[in-house]
């Protein structure tokens, strides 16, 4: 009797009967996933549209008074262009210093690079509170109490070893044959630099920034410490000055809410594409 090689499907279809989960299993957890995100979203915003004394689940009518007190009235328009300007600068001196930074953990052997990533991965633990009274005894030093540099500079130096071990990873998956391709055409090593690895970081450069940017626009705690001046105050900590030790207006304090979290849902709005590309590149050794 022969043995045929006609292979036996009773496994495989009850192996695709297992695998194979019916809709309702997936988008039952995805829609009480989606239904706990949500409405905390949604309690926020009818705070602040609907008008105060009101106690409506729906905010109707819809008011915008709430969003002109914290703006006009609460100086939100002062913290929100101190946020930008200290977002912004964190994010170009993170993103520059890494840049060199990792190009030469990445591209460079020397004798306590181990130690020295390993300090930078250390560095990780540190809480940003222990940072507090070393870094305003320096900016005391340096005259740079209440003055949004030192925020700055603060946030910088926070940033900058996460930072440098992430563009260090996305440096090293751009084959260094290319650059050696580009020395044999003539260039130095920084033009080659930034004619042929600098494109290719892009993704990598987004993802970078971002994380700076927004961890400057959402931290309290450097803001509030070496800043005394509302004029300086940043919009976290213009926040907390909606709440008082008596009451708490939770209309002008949710609009003050939805106004700090629109700009950073925008940004990633726009940047989600390379920011996913960006992370899953350095995630992978090359």
């Amino acid at each position: 009797m022969r043995v045929t090689d006609a292979p036996d499907r009773r496994p495989s279809r009850q192996r695709r009967a297992w695998d194979e989960a019916p809709r309702w299993q997936i988008y039952l957890p995805l829609s009480i996933y989606l239904v706990f995100t949500l409405v905390p979203f949604y309690w926020i915003l009818l705070f602040a549209l609907r008008p105060a004394g009101s106690t409506s689940l729906v905010p109707w009518p819809m008011t915008f008074d709430h969003f002109e007190k914290v703006w006009n009235e609460r100086d939100f328009a002062v913290y929100f262009q101190n946020s930008v300007l200290t977002g912004v600068a964190t994010l170009l001196l993170t993103t520059g210093v890494a840049l060199a930074g990792g190009y030469a953990l990445a591209r460079f052997d020397f004798r306590i690079k181990r130690g020295f990533m390993l300090a930078l991965l250390c560095t990780q633990f540190v809480p940003g509170a222990l940072l507090l009274v070393p870094l305003f005894q320096i900016f005391a030093e340096l005259k740079m109490i209440n003055s949004l540099g030192s925020v700055i500079i603060a946030e910088t130096v926070f940033q900058l070893p996460l930072s440098m071990i992430l563009i260090s990873g996305f440096i090293r998956n751009v084959p260094y044959s290319l650059e050696e391709a580009a020395w044999v055409d003539g260039c130095n090593r920084l033009t080659a630099f930034r004619i042929v690895v600098l494109p290719l970081l892009r993704p990598g450069l987004i993802a970078v920034g971002s994380f700076a940017f927004v961890h400057a626009w959402n931290h309290f705690l450097f803001a509030l410490m070496f800043l005394s001046d509302q004029t300086k105050q940043t919009i976290p900590v213009g926040l907390n000055t909606l709440m008082s030790a008596d009451s708490v207006d939770l209309g002008a304090l949710a609009a003050g809410g939805i106004i700090a979290a629109v700009p950073v849902v925008l940004v990633f709005a726009f940047i989600q594409k390379w920011l996913i590309t960006g992370f899953s590149a350095g995630a992978v050794k090359g």
